[in-house]
Order: structure tokens, then C-alpha cells, then sequence
């Protein structure tokens, strides 16, 4: 797909007409992806652009804290001097500004698209745990049913923490494991007793079945909405 650099509503030569081509091509591509009903990564991209030109034009350090992987140094500092040059530079700063409140409001329709998506899929999502719960919940499985659900995807899955501005988050990683054919004789039950057989590691896991009517893209929105919803469904059970 296409795609925009961290800094790209600076770089090159500042002119409205070409910043609102460029951002254009890019909302595009993103549109057609949503159309597709598939959000990730493009929605999580679209909200850092929106985020970063946000930051900009409050004058703060463009996410340094947020995104500490996502800017380099150089790329800080050139923002900053750029919004030096603004203060003295009254056509500049009128043209900048153009591009980020005309840049910030496309953005923004597509992120409502994208989140109006996201939350239609939530709440076709039906979590619940597959038998006994254990005491430590933060490492185990949870099986991914779409459509018919007779195609069970299985997923490991591990919790951890994390400070972020003096708040605690929960993070998911997860690891496909296999696919079944549920049935009859391949319960939740049974494949759940077929993991604690082969992976000994985990011999007493929390397991838990997210189940979809839908029929969307797995990897590209199922998945990662899936994963987000279980951390938290996990945490408002543990708390």
C-alpha cells in the first residue's frame, strides 16, 4: 500500500497542492482497503498521522514518549526547527498550517470510517472460557471461529505489562499454533485437551473461544480485534 513518511507534510517543498495530492493517494488506498473491510495496519497508521500532525501543531515534541520507535532524533529535530521557521516565516507558517488542519480533517473522516468498522466487528465478537479458568491467567490459548464456525484457529497467547505516563496497559503476543475442524468429536473440550497433551508447558492453560458470524479477513481485522477484545475481557474479569 501506499504510504506516508513520519514527516511527511515537511518534507520536500511545503505547497498545499502537492501535500494534499500526496495525502489524497494515500487515503485512497487506505479507503479501498477499509472497503475491503481489512483495518490493519491501516488504521493503526492513519491514527499516528493524525496523531503526529496533532502534536505538531500544539508545538510538543511529536510523540517522542508515544512513538519512541516510530521518530529518530533527526526527525525531531528537523520538526522543531521547521517550527521555528514558522514563527518567522508568516507565509510558511500560513501554508503549513493549511496542509495540517486540511490533512488533519481527511484523516480524521477516515479514521471514523475505519473505527465505525472496528466497532461493528467487536460487537459481533462473543468471548467465553472453555471449562476451568485457572489462577494465573496472563499465558494460554484461545481458539478463533469465524462464519460457520467449524474452522477453529488456535492461538498461544501471553500477557504482560507495561507503564505508560504513570498508567499499567496490558500487552498480547500470540503464536498460531494449528487449525481444526471442530465437530461432534473435536469439541472446544477436546482440542483444548489435545493442547495440554502435545505442548506439556502448559499443563493447566486459561483457555478461552472468540466466536464471529462474520466472514472478514482474519489476519488484516478479525485477529487483531480479536486480540484486543480478549485483553480486554481478561482484564475486567481479573480486576
Amino acid at each position: 500500500m501506499k504510504t506516508l513518511s513520519e514527516t511527511w507534510f515537511a518534507d520536500g517543498y511545503i505547497d498545499f497542492e502537492l501535500k494534499k495530492y500526496t495525502l489524497l493517494a494515500y487515503l485512497q488506498e487506505v479507503n479501498k482497503y477499509f472497503n475491503e473491510n481489512k483495518l490493519y495496519p491501516q488504521l493503526a497508521d492513519v491514527i499516528f498521522h493524525y496523531n503526529n500532525l496533532a502534536a505538531f501543531r500544539e508545538n510538543k515534541k511529536f510523540l517522542q514518549e508515544q512513538f519512541p520507535k516510530k521518530l529518530t532524533g533527526v526527525q525531531i529535530e528537523k520538526l522543531q526547527v521547521l517550527y521555528e521557521q514558522m514563527i518567522e516565516d508568516g507565509e510558511l507558517m500560513d501554508e503549513l498550517e493549511d496542509i495540517i488542519n486540511y490533512s488533519a480533517s481527511k484523516m480524521k473522516k477516515a479514521i471514523t470510517n475505519g473505527t465505525e468498522i472496528y466497532e461493528f466487528v467487536e460487537e459481533k465478537l462473543t468471548i467465553f472460557p472453555v471449562g476451568i479458568i485457572p489462577l494465573d491467567i496472563n499465558e494460554g490459548y484461545f481458539f478463533l471461529s469465524e462464519g460457520n464456525y467449524s474452522d477453529t484457529r488456535v492461538y498461544q497467547y501471553r500477557l504482560s505489562f507495561f507503564e505508560k505516563h504513570d498508567e499499567k496497559y496490558r500487552s498480547i503476543r500470540t503464536e498460531f499454533i494449528d487449525s481444526w475442524q471442530r465437530g461432534m468429536i473435536n469439541t472446544y473440550e477436546n482440542i483444548k485437551a489435545e493442547l495440554i497433551r502435545i505442548k506439556s508447558e502448559l499443563p493447566n492453560p486459561a483457555v478461552y473461544s472468540i466466536e464471529t458470524e462474520l466472514k472478514f479477513p482474519v489476519e488484516e481485522t478479525l485477529l487483531p480485534i480479536a486480540k484486543r477484545s480478549l485483553v480486554r475481557y481478561i482484564s475486567t474479569k481479573a480486576a
